[in-house]
């Protein structure tokens, strides 16, 4: 039995998921925001738990690999290095837009019609992490951050609806005004990588556990106290 571990915190949501043979099995997902540090290790406890199994009873583990927040792609991808190297199996990932685009497909979120599926994973200010995708989840585009003016996307939104969906979809909307834009607000869940997971694993696609390292796509930057410590 192929059983698949998953790990999503690349957003201000914290979510895990079990699946056996290709199928989700059990869930865990967090109803706060920016809860990572303190929700990741137990839910996939909880999730092992409920299934009565460890951790080297799991095939792999499949954690998101961002974009995404600083902090919670730390946390989620140190657990999941911590969990493959104590039990000696395989390290997969999955990319958050590709997620979101999966999850738009199986939560029948699209417009009748879409041409194309647009992920965003909110930045700062009117810049957003994106790919462009057709509306059966291939990737159209490389991911990059891009800042949202009136005509961006112009060219795909002539061609029909286009369904521009996650945590930075919805800041978007007053500025995409064309007819063909459709918006879905959403958090990506970790139950959502189960195809891409599963066809990593096929092909054997495993990340280095040593090396790996999330993908920010920008410099953290770290910002500078105004309180006076003395």
């Amino acid at each position: 039995m192929v059983r698949i571990l998953f790990i999503e915190t690349s957003t201000s949501l914290c979510s895990a998921a079990l699946a056996e043979d290709g199928r989700i099995v059990a869930t865990r997902e967090s109803t706060g925001t920016r809860e990572h540090a303190a929700l990741t290790a137990p839910f996939v406890k909880a999730l092992l738990d409920e299934r009565g199994l460890r951790v080297k009873d799991c095939s792999a583990v499949c954690v998101g690999r961002g974009p995404g927040s600083y902090t919670g792609l730390r946390v989620g991808v140190s657990t999941a290095k911590g969990l493959c190297f104590g039990a000696g199996i395989p390290l997969l990932s999955v990319g958050t837009l590709e997620t979101l685009c999966r999850q738009a497909i199986e939560e029948g979120l699209l417009p009748e019609g879409c041409r194309h599926i647009v992920p965003m994973v909110d930045a700062r200010r009117m810049e957003v992490y994106t790919a462009v995708f057709s509306a059966d989840g291939v990737a159209q585009s490389e991911t990059r951050p891009q800042v949202i003016e009136a005509d961006s996307f112009a060219d795909i939104l002539d061609e029909g609806p286009v369904l521009f969906v996650g945590d930075g979809a919805a800041k978007c909307a007053p500025v995409l005004t064309h007819p063909n834009a459709h918006f879905a607000e959403a958090w990506p869940k970790a139950g959502s990588m189960l195809v891409p997971a599963c066809k990593a694993w096929n092909e054997k696609r495993f990340e280095d556990i040593a090396y790996f390292e999330p993908s920010y796509l920008k410099d953290f930057i770290a910002t500078v106290s105004r309180k006076k410590l003395f």
